[in-house]
């Protein structure tokens, strides 16, 4: 028994023996510093500029973080080192770009280390000590001076504790919490928040309004314009109703921002300027009492040494999406897919006929407007309208772009036909086929046709629509002046006598009522662009007519006897070639109007027959017949050479030349053997068969005056109308999307923004870019699902981007009007900021997601920005108890930082032991941070104290 006994005794101490705690082996705990050890030093290693090139990410301008994850007692860890280039001195203590704890703690490069959970901060206080103390030794293990930080409590709160190795012998203790309300009242103000501070280093038993205390003391106060109230607006409209008077209008619209601009006649844009934040910075300066904190809640701000204004821009800026479009730009967009659906018929009945069953599946996707809708357009377009105003030289700036200028007709129907049933081909088709009714019926009616000029020639460069409404208004006139002119000729017949006939007057006299005798136009010549170029030389014919228009006189002293000169505009300086009388030149008819499909025609024409002369001559046949008749008329002696002469000098070949080289001198005189020119008919005009001869033999002599007229204005007109009411849908489209994007450009490019100078360079730049993508649409060559409508598709995004701009311009130049150069200064940082989002669908990962530059304002500036912000009105006064002092118009900041500072100097007191050199001067010993506004208050406290 005994054996036994002692048997088991000794396996028990060897038991013991084998079960000893081994002191050498890591715990748990070490291994953990051990890793964040690891991890700082690799850190410390790469440095920031190696970092850069790994895994770091920017987290704010040119401030970057790397992390790391890390495991301890079953937890999942993440530690992140912040790390940029900015320093932490007072000039940059109230940088906008700070990250919160460098703001809060005025440090630089910081660790933050958090728990890898939903709320992301430590809960238990225990954990969270151990933690910072884990980071704090392997810092120190490092000789790593930075300071680190861990997330406590819950994360509305935003406290922080943290730790700071400051050397051999002095540590820094961070925290930070937030009272998220009912915020003592003595915190409130500046005077109470400096007590705070004093508190901290002071003992409590002092009375801090009897004592003197060296604290530094710098503020900044944030200030934001109200937004616009619409119960003031609702208050007003009452008192209007109340009172029974009608002021006229929409009250609604006359309170839009943009209510003078330019495109308010179409749309109503959102301000994307919604209001401004005004930062008054308050320089450090010494306080010593609580009297002088009162004394600066007192103060306005205006006696802040800075201040610093930024904009609250809307979403207007960043969101790009297709559905938050607004402007000409989203309608334009939905006319390039009209334009694309427009294939899919040959007239435009077709999309909304009740028999095309192919307009089935359009009729379920596609609107159209009511008729009181419809009825209204009409009636704003043809009776509403006002006279056609033309464009001075140079104020198109789409005049290389073939559309209707922006006050004509069709200009206006194009934008108006934009906001139709969501601009689609049905609401299209509708509106014009209405369209071309009101025009027949002003053309039967006689009616002039409103927006249209009656006058002047016609202008190739634009569309050919307008072209055929221009040419529509002229017959429109001429048709009225003929009915004029015969019911006044009937008149004149039922109250006159009979009366004989005048000599050399038959019936067609009558015609003289149709033909109007400019004298002023003493040349006797028009312009005749159909004629080729070689036939005759009117630049030389006009100088020679109109080089001495003194000397180009009505004679009839000249005449023979028996020859009754008519229609005979003056003496052109040379001779008749038969008879020693002078060559007169003749009133002729103006050419007819032709529009530039009739001069492709007649092009087409000349390429197939070749350009011979007398197939020219055939094309220009009742033209030549006319200026024949008229030069008969006014020169009874002449022979078809004397009409060469005339009309087309560069075919009369002359032997005799005169002193200056040129021959057939007009004006030399002499014995009538020498008076006669000597010359010959070019080879062309001598040739048998000419056409022109035939033409001259088979012409009466006849003024113009008493001439046909050579455009029939009934027969123009009423191929103009059938043109209008066959043509097809894509070549309208075609012309109505050149037409609306150059009226679009051209409605904005007259909105007043200051002159910006790179607004400027954008409007130009779109007309360049507007001008280049529409020109494949003049080709008339376009098809459906072709890369040049998706090209015009791409070019109302760019029309978007630059119609956005041009609002902000507008917006900022009408709130700075006194301040031109701010306003171009916040321009350029939203052209900055906004460029790079332009001609792609999203801003991209580089770019900045909000707009948050800032400006400095000058002195002479400040009362400009002081006047933004109104005093609140009755209804914004009762909403909020004014809490706050330094108020601006009765505005109290919506935000209040300072910042507290203590400083000692580290010899002579309880620092001095074992201080380092580095710290000889002075240090920091208390440092607080407070921001709050009326509703809460957020402290965060830094203390140095010597270990």
């Amino acid at each position: 028994m005994a054996s036994s006994s002692k048997m088991e005794t000794d396996e028990a101490q060897e038991e013991e023996v084998e079960h000893f705690d081994d002191f050498t082996l890591a715990s748990p705990w070490e291994k953990f510093i051990s890793d964040i050890e690891a991890v700082c030093r690799q850190w410390i290693s790469d440095g920031p500029k190696n970092l850069l090139k790994k895994d770091a990410r920017e987290v704010l301008e040119e401030f970057y973080k790397v992390k790391y994850e890390l495991k301890f007692a079953l937890k999942s860890y993440c530690m992140e080192y912040y790390f940029g280039s900015k320093n932490d001195g007072n000039d940059m203590v109230w940088d906008s770009r700070l990250h919160d704890l460098q703001l809060c703690f005025g440090v630089k490069d910081f660790l933050v280390i958090a728990p890898q959970s939903a709320s992301g901060v430590v809960l238990d206080v225990p954990e969270a000590s151990k933690l910072l103390s884990a980071v704090a030794i392997a810092l120190s293990n490092c000789s790593s001076l930075w300071p680190a930080f861990v997330p406590v409590l819950v994360p509305a709160r935003r406290a922080y504790i943290g730790i700071q190795n400051m050397g051999t012998v002095f540590t820094r203790r961070f925290e930070a919490d937030l009272i998220g309300s009912q915020v003592p009242v003595k915190l409130m103000h500046l005077e109470g928040l400096y007590e705070l501070f004093v508190s901290k280093f002071a003992y409590s038993t002092l009375d801090f309004a009897m004592h003197l205390f060296k604290v530094h003391f710098t503020m900044k106060l944030t200030y934001r314009s109200l937004p616009h109230d619409d119960d003031d607006v609702q208050g007003a409209d009452a008192d209007v109703i109340e009172s029974g008077d009608d002021l006229g209008g929409d009250m609604h619209n006359r309170t839009q921002w943009d209510d003078d601009c330019p495109w308010s006649e179409w749309y109503t844009a959102e301000d994307p300027v919604k209001g401004f934040e005004l930062v008054a910075l308050w320089s450090e300066k010494v306080v010593e009492s609580s009297m002088e904190m009162a004394e600066l809640e007192n103060s306005l701000p205006h006696e802040a040494e800075k201040w610093i204004l930024s904009p609250n821009m809307s979403s207007i800026l960043t969101d790009s999406s297709e559905g938050n479009r607004v402007g000409f730009a989203s309608q334009l967009c939905l006319l390039v897919d009209a334009l694309n659906t427009s294939f899919e018929a040959q007239f435009m009945e077709d999309f909304v006929s009740v028999e095309n069953p192919g307009s089935d599946h359009l009729k379920s996707s596609m609107v159209i407007p009511p008729p009181t809708v419809i009825d209204r357009v009409l009636k704003e377009l043809f009776h509403d309208g006002a006279r056609f105003r033309s464009f001075a030289s140079g104020e198109r700036k789409t005049s290389r772009i073939k559309a209707a200028p922006l006050e004509s007709l069709f200009a206006q129907f194009c934008l108006h036909s934009l906001w139709l049933g969501n601009c689609n081909i049905r609401a299209i088709s509708v509106i014009w086929i209405e369209f071309v009714r009101e025009v027949r019926w002003c053309w039967e009616q006689s009616q002039t046709l409103p927006l249209t000029p009656a006058f002047g020639s016609i202008d190739l460069s634009t569309c050919v629509i307008y072209q055929k409404l221009h040419m529509l208004a002229i017959c429109i006139e001429r048709k009225r002046q003929l009915n004029e002119e015969f019911q006044d000729c009937v008149a004149s017949m039922d109250h006159s006598s009979p009366r004989t006939e005048e000599d050399g007057l038959d019936e067609g006299s009558d015609d003289s009522c149709i033909m109007q005798t400019p004298a002023e136009n003493l040349d006797g010549k028009r312009d005749s662009p159909a004629i080729p170029d070689d036939l005759q030389d009117s630049e030389q014919c006009v100088s020679r007519l109109g080089a001495r228009p003194e000397h180009a006189t009505v004679s009839s002293d000249l005449k023979p006897l028996g020859c009754i000169r008519r229609g005979s505009a003056g003496v052109t300086g040379m001779m008749l070639l038969n008879s020693y009388q002078s060559m007169h030149a003749p009133f002729t008819q103006e050419p007819p109007l032709m529009t530039e499909d009739m001069h492709e025609e007649r092009l087409q024409a000349v390429e197939a027959f070749g350009d011979s002369l007398n197939f020219s001559a055939f094309l220009e046949r009742e033209i030549l017949t006319s200026d024949m008749s008229a030069f008969k008329a006014a020169n009874p002696d002449a022979v078809f050479e004397d009409f060469i002469r005339w009309h087309s000098p560069g075919d009369w070949e002359s032997d005799i030349t005169n002193e200056s080289g040129s021959p057939n001198n007009p004006t030399r005189e002499g014995p009538k053997d020498d008076w006669s020119p000597q010359g010959r008919l070019s080879k062309r005009m001598s040739e048998s068969g000419n056409l022109w001869r035939k033409i001259w033999n088979d012409a009466p002599a006849l003024p113009a005056s008493e001439q046909k007229p050579l455009m029939d204005p009934n027969r123009e007109g009423e191929k103009i109308l059938h043109y209008l009411e066959t043509l097809r849908p894509h070549q309208l489209l075609e012309q109505m999307i050149c037409t609306a994007f150059s009226a679009a450009a051209d409605t904005l490019a007259q909105t007043n923004y200051g002159g910006f100078k790179q607004m400027t360079t954008k409007l130009d730049q779109l007309y360049l870019t507007v001008t280049s993508a529409l020109r494949p649409l003049q080709a008339n060559h376009l098809s459906a699902h072709t890369d040049t409508i998706e090209d015009i598709r791409r070019l109302s995004g760019v029309f978007e981007h630059v119609e956005k701009l041009l609002i902000i311009a507008a917006s900022l130049h009408r709130k700075f009007l006194q301040a031109p150069r701010l306003s171009e200064a916040i321009f350029r940082d939203c052209c900055n900021f906004y460029f790079p989002r332009m001609g792609t669908s999203s801003s991209g990962n580089n770019a900045p997601k909000e707009f948050e530059k800032q400006q400095v304002v000058t002195m002479n500036e400040r009362p400009v920005v002081s006047n933004m912000f109104t005093p609140p009105t009755a209804n914004q006064s009762w909403r909020k108890v004014l809490s706050l002092g330094n108020l601006l118009n009765g505005h109290e900041p919506v935000l209040r930082e300072i910042i507290f500072s203590k400083r000692d100097k580290v010899s002579g007191n309880h620092y001095a032991a074992r201080t380092p050199s580095a710290y000889q001067d002075e240090l920091e010993t208390y440092r607080m941070y407070i921001c709050g506004t009326s509703n809460d208050l957020r402290v965060a406290l830094s203390v140095v104290s010597c270990d």
